[in-house]
């Protein structure tokens, strides 16, 4: 887990945004405009092109949503085929998935250590186990912790620990579960995601 928090701290720093959507990977509470390294060299300020602002802005929330580069233009994939905006249909099925619900309900302090929880089948979805990640989750679903996790420590200690308010999760801490109430609006998620950028990213390459 310490390998994987330290990479994310250097995701971060990379792109100054908060991978974690905590802040807690620059000193502070501000943002960085430094390189990864033992130092933090002074990036340099050149002026990013297009091209460029449209791959940092996919990159960074692929980094925070955990998903391969596959995984994430799949997701593209299915939010065109979806009515409404394309990059809020996109962000809303990122926001879907069981190993995001499972970090949103608090049962990890990390997207990882959420995965991690959904790989191993500690995790339950209307009482029966699924162990995989990209599981979409439908309105009205219930994620549970199974009951030989629900003493466990980081389970526990993640639990206490957050402090999100999130209306579309409601959350049982002391039984451990909680229920996927409806889809996420747009005004909920991160403010600091630029989506449109991610779809005139994929956009371009369709034209190619």
């Amino acid at each position: 887990m310490s390998r994987f928090i330290g990479s994310t701290f250097k995701k971060s720093r990379r792109f100054g945004f908060s991978i974690l959507e905590t802040g807690k990977e620059f000193s502070k509470g501000k943002k960085r405009i430094t390189t990864p390294g033992q130092h933090g060299k002074e990036r340099a300020k050149v002026k990013v092109s297009e091209y460029g602002q449209q791959l940092q802005e996919k990159q960074k929330v692929k980094f925070m949503y955990g998903l391969s580069e596959r995984q994430f233009r799949n997701t593209f994939a299915k939010a065109k085929k979806m009515q409404g905006i394309l990059g809020t249909n996109f962000l809303v099925l990122l926001e879907s998935r069981l190993d995001n619900i499972v970090y949103r309900l608090g049962f990890s302090a990390t997207r990882q250590g959420a995965r991690q929880l959904v790989n191993h089948g500690h995790i339950l979805v209307n009482g029966k186990k699924v162990d995989i990640p990209s599981y979409l989750l439908s309105v009205g679903d219930l994620v549970e912790v199974k009951t030989s996790m629900k003493k466990n420590e980081k389970v526990l200690e993640a639990l206490q620990n957050n402090e999100a308010t999130l209306e579309f999760v409601k959350v049982n801490k002391s039984e451990v579960k909680g229920e996927f109430v409806r889809l996420p609006e747009r005004n909920e998620l991160n403010s600091e995601i630029s989506e449109s950028l991610i779809v005139e990213w994929y956009n371009r390459l369709i034209k190619k």
